[in-house]
């Protein structure tokens, strides 16, 4: 991914940017020779302070032979992204695309053991459904711990994050919140979240005019 000067993401940033409830993303791994890459829509769990991801994947899914192959991986996260046409932006006219996309590089371990694959379960049913904290996962036990022996626990140790949230920083404010206008107006897809990451970025830098 490019990331240029007025584009990158802080840390700060980018971890309150997902703390807003992005916990789903797309996982890849290397195909290995002649493939293209294992592409898997995935929930997870971040625990940024520890470093790592936390994940489940079904025992068949391929993505799991291309992790023994080749243990390097990326998880990338985008959401309000938006056209922006180029008769919006001035002269030349060039149109282009918003968004914001943050990417782990990461190195991935498959757990297998029982107990581990129930401590990650444990710990994604406590993130994503604290509604039910008497739903865990025991090995053996209930209709979860039968299931356990069909999944595998993936843990992703995180070397590097780059993130980048593209909303024409390198414009003048005064032309930015006008582009926040026009997407004000359309109001279409993901036009709102948008705007307001565009809007955001650029409270940064000036207050508007």
């Amino acid at each position: 991914m490019l990331i240029r000067s007025w584009d990158r993401g802080d840390e700060a940033e980018w971890r309150a940017w997902l703390a807003e409830g992005r916990d789903f993303g797309l996982l890849a791994a290397n195909g290995g020779p002649g493939r293209g890459p294992v592409l898997v829509p995935t929930h997870f769990l971040l625990d940024a302070g520890h470093g790592e991801i936390l994940l489940h994947l079904a025992a068949p899914n391929p993505l799991l032979a291309a992790v023994r192959d080749d243990p390097e991986v990326t998880l990338a996260v985008t959401d309000d992204y938006a056209f922006a046409p180029g008769h919006w932006r001035g002269e030349p006219g060039t149109p282009t695309s918003y968004y914001a996309s943050v990417h782990f590089h990461a190195t991935a371990e498959i757990v297998e053991d029982a107990a581990g694959k129930a401590e990650i379960l444990n710990r994604q049913l406590a993130h994503f459904q604290p509604e039910t904290p008497q739903t865990r996962v025991v090995p053996g036990e209930g209709e979860f711990g039968r299931l356990l022996p069909g999944l595998r626990g993936l843990r992703l140790t995180v070397r590097e994050v780059r993130a980048k949230f593209k909303f024409d920083d390198k414009k003048p404010p005064a032309e930015q919140y006008a582009l926040a206008d026009r997407l004000a107006a359309r109001g279409l897809g993901l036009d709102a979240g948008t705007r307001a990451q565009l809007l955001r970025r650029n409270a940064r830098r000036a207050p508007r005019p």
